[in-house]
């Protein structure tokens, strides 16, 4: 199966040669639009299939990194791709949103319909590329390179202060990179290698790895986002289109997360533990502070990304928690996150799309109007509170107790925050789905189509299913983070 990760990345450009081809031969107007949306579905699934076929291909007992390739590249760098127990689920989870995604935008993009799918195209394939990614180059590459699609897909087809929204987040992100790009060249420079396996095996002085550690961490806490670096996250989500936020929050602040699991814990043990403290507290004030803050706004949209940055503050407390049960819940975590918050970000578009508005006082009893819709809305908010049975509870209850055995009391203070998650959830659903629907604009709402209903369906199942099989998850993930978690002990030993 070797070139089947190059397959899966740069499938979706083959989707944007074919929408650029439409256009070289001069088809334009509705026909061209309706074809460049089949092309970037088909290359989009097409993608997914892959996936599925590299996840059934993928041996969970070997913690080594499989389906390599390495093709040398330019000035002594390579093309490396692999993946292993922490990166092969990021994978499918990608490319499990991206076709959501594009039928998600069937109807609401009616303008520059062709450049908006081969943006998302492009971000596939970048977003893929970070979790393939085995040189430091390549993977700072693509990691970089990520920022110009979404940038875009903000920018172009955003809300009424998109620029302002699209420049924050690009500045933000990139100005945490700059920090990374000059860590990773020191770190060529001392060990002679890219190549991130190499890389991890290299053993850097403990002085030097403090700020390795710190020019890693101004990226990726950027990135996931952690407080208080958050500020840039509600003001793209506010302004993105629909599927952009199922993006940016189902997979682009997995990338954060992901280079903490890849880069800071394996290559700066000593420093992780250092720093632990800092990000244990950083963790608490994200999940209660996001929390308070989200329980205020009146924009939905707004809410719902609060309450992703909250999430992620559970994602980091596990990540650092320096045992199998943190890391475990801190990957599980992310990989449900991904399709709760994509869920619920596709629940605000289906009212946007009727309504145009995401003010929370201008709905009222839809329940009446719109029962499917309050069922499919009911499961995702009890999801995202982390009710038992749904993914949202094994991903949270596992930080919470890896946490526990390293800190109690940042594990009894984040606990707060799950009682203050159900506070701010159930309240907006309260709000907007019952009560008596006082607005006369909402007596026309139609509810859910069955294109959208198709689009709720699988992310139904997986909620569900995740929920009650989490071992589904782990079975993968299990031996690679036994792996990390004891490397990590015997450096720090050592």
């Amino acid at each position: 199966m070797t070139g089947i990760l190059s397959a899966i990345t740069f499938v979706p450009l083959v989707g944007v040669a074919a929408i650029l081809l439409l256009r070289a031969f001069g088809q334009t107007g509705e026909r061209a639009d309706t074809a460049a949306k089949w092309i970037a579905l088909a290359a989009t699934l097409a993608s997914f299939a892959l996936s599925v076929l590299l996840v059934f291909q993928f041996d969970p007992a070997n913690t080594g990194f499989q389906f390599l390739e390495d093709v040398p590249w330019f000035a002594g760098l390579h093309y490396r791709m692999g993946v292993d127990g922490i990166s092969v689920l990021f994978v499918p989870l990608t490319t499990f949103l991206m076709p959501l995604c594009i039928a998600a935008s069937w109807k609401s993009i009616d303008k520059r319909v062709a450049e908006y799918m081969v943006a998302f195209l492009v971000l596939e394939t970048l977003v893929i590329g970070v979790f393939c990614a085995l040189d430091i180059i390549l993977f700072y590459t693509f990691f970089e390179f990520g920022l110009v699609p979404m940038f875009l897909i903000i920018g172009i087809w955003g809300g009424k202060n998109r620029v302002y929204a699209a420049f924050k987040f690009f500045l933000y992100t990139l100005l945490g990179s700059v920090l990374m790009l000059a860590a990773i060249l020191f770190m060529m420079g001392v060990a002679h290698t890219s190549s991130i396996p190499e890389l991890m095996q290299f053993k850097f002085s403990p002085s030097t790895q403090t700020w390795l550690w710190l020019a890693f961490f101004a990226s990726f806490a950027v990135k996931m986002p952690m407080w208080p670096v958050h500020t840039w996250l509600p003001d793209a989500h506010v302004e993105a289109p629909t599927a952009g936020s199922v993006i940016l929050a189902g997979i682009l602040l997995k990338m954060g997360g992901y280079g903490f699991l890849r880069f800071s814990l394996p290559m700066f043990p000593h420093a992780s533990i250092q720093f632990t403290p800092l990000i244990f507290a950083l963790s608490v004030i994200a999940i209660i502070y996001t929390s308070l803050v989200a329980f205020r706004q009146t924009d939905v949209k707004k809410l719902i990304a609060y309450s992703s940055v909250a999430h992620m503050g559970f994602v980091t407390m596990g990540i650092f928690s320096g045992n199998a049960q943190g890391e475990q819940g801190a990957i599980y975590q992310m990989i449900s996150h991904g399709v709760i918050s994509g869920a619920l970000f596709l629940c605000v578009g289906v009212i946007y799309d009727r309504m145009h508005t995401r003010e929370i006082n201008f709905y009222g009893g839809l329940v009446s109007r719109m029962p499917f819709y309050a069922a499919v809305f009911m499961l995702f908010t009890m999801g995202n509170v982390g009710l038992p049975g749904t993914s949202g509870f094994v991903g949270e209850i596992l930080t919470m107790t890896g946490t526990y055995q390293a800190s109690t009391w940042t594990a009894l203070l984040a606990a707060t925050g799950v009682i203050l998650s159900a506070v701010y959830a159930l309240t907006l659903y309260r709000r907007v789905i019952f009560g008596e629907m006082t607005n006369p604009a909402l007596a026309t709402i139609t509810d859910m189509d069955w294109r959208e209903m198709a689009i709720f369906a699988p992310l139904i199942v997986s909620t569900l299913w995740l929920g009650v099989q989490p071992n589904l998850i782990f079975n993968i993930t299990g031996a690679s983070v036994d792996a990390l978690v004891g490397a990590w002990r015997v450096a720090v030993a050592g």
